[in-house]
């Protein structure tokens, strides 16, 4: 059959009766395929990192949870600076490792149980659950240092720096935001990034108001800052 020369390697399975049963084997296998599938259709193919589809299905989610727990959560959009003229100077095969370079230092930058994604060309988009605005800004700078800092290596004798700007604000239960109209808050903040010279992280100011103490647990914010403790190379 069509479906049978598929699996070639088909992994076999004992029947009750102790014998080895092909169609116990090919079930298995198309749920290892679909678990596979899963993962591709949630997964950008270039960074590893997660891809649109699943920020657009997380973000309400954690949205809803900052709703429940009256925990805040944060957005950080990152978008990659003047990277026509990366990809105009360099080409766009050094333009891919260039982003995997960077959704590298993210994710060596992030904790795990924040939420990196790529959002789109050269931009980058990490949700920070049970994260105020002053942490977020702490890992944005965190961000914004490793790109700057570590330089993405050509060949053996080339390398070249890469910098990022950055947009980050924080959502609360009693915002009223949209969940298209928090991202283009935050998204309002990383143009502003760009507009007074890129290479920076730009938010709202850092007021009392912004600053009311939030649910999270001494292990979360130890959590937190303690994947930071150690300066990237």
């Amino acid at each position: 059959m069509t479906i049978t020369s598929t699996y070639e390697n088909i992994i076999p399975v004992n029947c009750a009766s102790g014998l080895i049963c092909e169609n116990s084997a090919l079930i298995e296998n198309l749920k290892i395929e679909i678990e596979n599938l899963k993962q591709q259709a949630t997964t950008d193919a270039l960074t590893g990192l997660y891809n649109y589809r699943f920020f657009a299905d997380s973000l309400p989610r954690e949205m809803e949870r900052a709703q429940r727990s009256l925990q805040p959560m944060s957005l950080i959009i990152i978008d990659v600076d003047y990277f026509k003229k990366f990809n105009d100077q360099w080409g766009h095969e050094i333009g891919n490792r260039a982003l995997i370079h960077i959704a590298n230092l993210i994710m060596q930058t992030i904790r795990k149980l924040d939420i990196a994604c790529r959002f789109g060309g050269e931009e980058f988009v990490v949700i920070l659950p049970n994260t105020d605005l002053r942490q977020s800004i702490y890992v944005a700078d965190r961000i914004r240092e490793a790109i700057e800092n570590t330089a993405l290596h050509i060949d053996q004798e080339r390398s070249v720096k890469i910098t990022a700007s950055l947009g980050v604000d924080e959502y609360r239960a009693n915002h009223s935001d949209t969940i298209d109209g928090f991202i283009k808050r935050v998204d309002s903040w990383l143009y502003q990034a760009k507009n007074v010279g890129r290479n920076r992280v730009m938010h709202p100011d850092v007021t009392q108001d912004s600053l009311v103490k939030s649910n999270v647990t001494s292990d979360e914010k130890d959590a937190l800052f303690n994947a930071f403790s150690d300066d990237s190379e």
